[in-house]
């Protein structure tokens, strides 16, 4: 998450079915660090280099029928520098005023956790999957 003050910078998917606003962020390529991938992925879908990234916590999905889980590692800078490109893969990158950003569509998932990217201490979210009903069964979190 990149915060400007009173705004966010979220891209505008408009693709496949995860449609709507999403912060910036992909996944991690062996052997890079978690904090690198970071730094890379909102480079190639903003066009700006991220820096002093600020650990904010886990989204972790499980799934115990299939002994799986996928787990996504949330951080928040202030601290970032370049020009922002118009269009990326993922969306259109997008200022967005902090207190809009409860109106917009997006995930169940990010609406959960934006929030706690501006408060004190960390989070753990662990969503359990209902592999029975295709979706998110019960969801515990966790402040630290």
């Amino acid at each position: 998450m990149i915060q400007d003050n009173e705004k966010v910078l979220l891209l505008e998917r408009l693709h496949d079915d995860f449609k709507g606003f999403i912060p910036p962020g992909g996944k991690v390529e062996f052997p890079e660090s978690f904090v690198e991938g970071a730094i890379r992925e909102v480079k190639e879908e903003t066009g700006l280099e991220v820096s002093n990234l600020i650990y904010k916590g886990l989204y972790e999905y499980v799934n115990p029928e299939k002994n799986d889980r996928y787990i996504i590692f949330n951080y928040l800078t202030r601290s970032f520098k370049g020009d922002l490109v118009q269009e990326s893969p993922e969306g259109k990158p997008v200022w967005v005023n902090m207190k809009e950003v409860e109106n917009l569509p997006m995930q169940q998932s990010i609406k959960r956790r934006f929030p706690l990217f501006f408060e004190e201490g960390t989070f753990e979210f662990q969503v359990y999957w209902d592999n029975e009903n295709d979706t998110e069964g019960d969801v515990r979190l966790r402040r630290t």
